[in-house]
């Protein structure tokens, strides 16, 4: 697989292959539109996932994908389990729609704006020459691929999650995007890395999920317990001066805030300084008509940075 993904990575590059993937919700209305029931084009085989005849590609990036166990016969055509998104100049390698397996490897609307915050962040305050950078629950890596490459700088990257599958994804990501260098490793949260670091980024699952799927589940009776644990555990693991940056979701329950009432006191008890902010009021509002939502108000996009007393090493 390792191969086959960054095989066909380089090809899609070299073929000025693009694709902004959308939420899933938007993908099932543009591909129940007439007319889109087969690729025809590239977008369509690795953005919008649809079935495709062997013929639309060239015979090595086909013969890629059966070695890489890439493809799936249907209906007398092909359909691919890996789609390549955009971010900037950077592609990624991650699952394909429909996102239904349990082991799925997501990447949307929510990585783009995880990315932004990423790059903003280290554009006003860059990190030091050598910095170790971890992103916990990396998914396909980009958390930590963009901070490695907005640093500029040679650093020390460790990408850790629980899912095989998705450190799989990581680990071809990091070669196609220049960092083959990147150490992969499995584990539950910061079980997976050793040590201190300078930078921690981390955009954790934050939804109920009755399925379970690791991608989506955040845990706790409102999704936000990775998130929670991701903070506490955290603290920690950053070196003096050192940030942790998360992206997630919180459900906001009558104007409260109860992920941030869950992670203040652990905070000041450290005497880190933080700031905690809304990048998008408004997300996944179709969870709204689920149990687990009824009471809340909307879910919203949250920033949190933290920093570590201290000064940043030299």
């Amino acid at each position: 697989m390792h191969t086959a993904l960054v095989h066909l990575g380089a090809w899609l590059r070299y073929a000025h292959y693009e694709f902004t993937t959308v939420t899933p919700a938007t993908q099932a209305r543009v591909n129940a539109r007439p007319g889109t029931g087969k690729a025809r084009t590239l977008r369509g085989v690795f953005g919008w996932s649809r079935p495709f005849d062997s013929t639309l590609l060239p015979a090595d990036a086909f013969e890629a994908m059966q070695s890489g166990n890439l493809l799936e016969p249907q209906a007398g055509l092909f359909r691919s389990t890996v789609r390549f998104s955009s971010l900037g100049r950077m592609l990624f390698a991650h699952s394909a729609y429909p996102t239904q397996g349990a082991d799925a490897v997501f990447f949307g609307p929510d990585t783009c704006r995880f990315a932004a915050l990423i790059e903003s962040t280290l554009r006003e305050q860059p990190l030091k020459e050598g910095a170790r950078i971890l992103d916990v629950g990396c998914g396909a890596g980009p958390g930590g691929l963009v901070a490695a490459k907005q640093n500029g700088l040679p650093a020390e990257l460790v990408l850790a999650d629980i899912n095989p599958q998705a450190l799989a994804y990581a680990r071809a990501n990091a070669e196609l995007n220049g960092m083959a260098n990147a150490q992969c490793r499995q584990g539950d949260l910061y079980g997976a890395a050793d040590g201190q670091f300078d930078l921690i980024v981390a955009n954790p699952p934050y939804l109920v999920d009755p399925a379970g799927r690791t991608y989506r589940n955040g845990g706790g009776s409102l999704g936000t317990g990775l998130g929670e644990r991701i903070v506490a555990e955290g603290i920690a693991r950053l070196r003096p001066g050192g940030r942790l940056l998360l992206y997630t979701g919180v459900p906001i329950l009558e104007g409260h805030d109860p992920f941030l009432v869950a992670v203040e006191p652990a905070l000041k008890r450290a005497g880190c300084r933080f700031d905690y902010r809304e990048l998008d009021p408004d997300v996944f509002g179709e969870e709204l008509e689920t149990p687990a939502y009824a009471a809340a108000d909307r879910i919203a996009a949250v920033a949190l940075t933290v920093w570590q007393h201290g000064e940043a090493r030299p």
